[in-house]
């Protein structure tokens, strides 16, 4: 069972931008939860959020698995008094209820309270976690913070201009793929025919993303290419059938083939990982399919490597 400290512990992530505030909930730009902030608080410069202009209050908007809700429920359920001085509660939402907690904490040299919720979403957990700091909590009080967490809403589908905006390069042919979602907001993402509710692993997806690190030197892009085609996740018994270098789009590369098995039905497939070169950083690009639809998946994963463009 997840314990009910789990919505206090969720880190503060990712880089991203916001759009403009207006009255109502607004989204984060690749995301599914939005709410309606609090007076002072303008897009956050380091995460996906809100935060004052010191930035010493701080409003984090994610989403966590499917089951992470149903966990957190049963952990209030079971415990609703709370334990080590973190406070439960709950809330109606557009979305259900939600769950939050509210706890004392230290940041640095700072005596802050923190604040967590999650609430239900058709295939995902929202989660919205604030930091305030306690010269600011006669602003940012707990009725304030339960006002904004009752504001919170959430979207189903976001579109995909919306999520491949956040990209640090242009992804310009989508190789005929329907589904896109961010995995790390202007990190990663995935495009695929499957979804999340009927799973990936049965049908072809690409996964694109970047590596902040790059081979020592060229006679060291064998050996790099390897060593990163191991973090692939899901794969079980891979077996890397190519591995040589390639030329994307003029700049140097390497290709990667694997033979492996993947998902919860222990499907067989084929594996292609693209990595491009270039200063510091590498692009990955990252294509799956069950070995009976790879001749017709391969040229769509090349067509979606070939469309990646440098931001002007």
């Amino acid at each position: 069972m997840m314990p009910i400290r789990l919505l206090a512990a969720v880190a503060f992530l990712v880089a991203a931008t916001w759009s403009a505030f207006a009255d109502d909930a607004v989204f984060p730009p690749g995301a599914r939860v939005g709410l309606k902030p609090l007076v002072g608080l303008v897009r956050a410069k380091s995460f996906i959020g809100f935060e004052t202009e010191d930035q010493s209050v701080k409003v984090l908007i994610t989403d966590l698995p499917a089951d992470a809700y149903g966990e957190v429920a049963n952990a209030f359920k079971a415990n609703p008094g709370g334990t080590g001085g973190i406070k439960p509660d709950s809330i109606e939402t557009s979305a259900g209820l939600a769950y939050y907690t509210i706890e004392s904490a230290r940041a640095g040299t700072t005596n802050v309270k923190r604040y967590s919720m999650i609430l239900p979403g058709p295939s995902f957990s929202g989660y919205v976690a604030v930091q305030v700091p306690e010269n600011a909590s006669k602003i940012y009080s707990d009725d304030a913070i339960r006002q904004m967490f009752a504001s919170a809403v959430i979207r189903t589908e976001v579109p995909a201009e919306e999520q491949l905006a956040l990209m640090p390069f242009k992804i310009t042919d989508l190789g005929d793929f329907k589904y896109v979602r961010m995995i790390a907001p202007g990190a990663a993402l995935i495009m695929a025919d499957g979804d999340e509710k009927t799973g990936f692993e049965t049908k072809p997806f690409v996964i694109l993303g970047m590596v902040p690190s790059t081979a020592a030197s060229p006679d060291d892009r064998d050996r790099f290419a390897r060593q990163i085609a191991t973090t692939i996740p899901g794969v079980r018994d891979g077996r890397i059938t190519m591995n040589e270098a390639v030329r994307i789009d003029g700049q140097p590369g390497f290709e990667t083939r694997i033979e492996a098995t993947s998902g919860k039905d222990n499907t067989p497939v084929t594996i292609v990982q693209w990595l491009r070169f270039g200063g510091q950083t590498s692009i990955r690009i990252i294509g799956s399919a069950p070995r009976d639809d790879w001749a017709k998946a391969f040229p769509r994963f090349r067509a979606v490597r070939d469309g990646i463009q440098p931001r002007g």
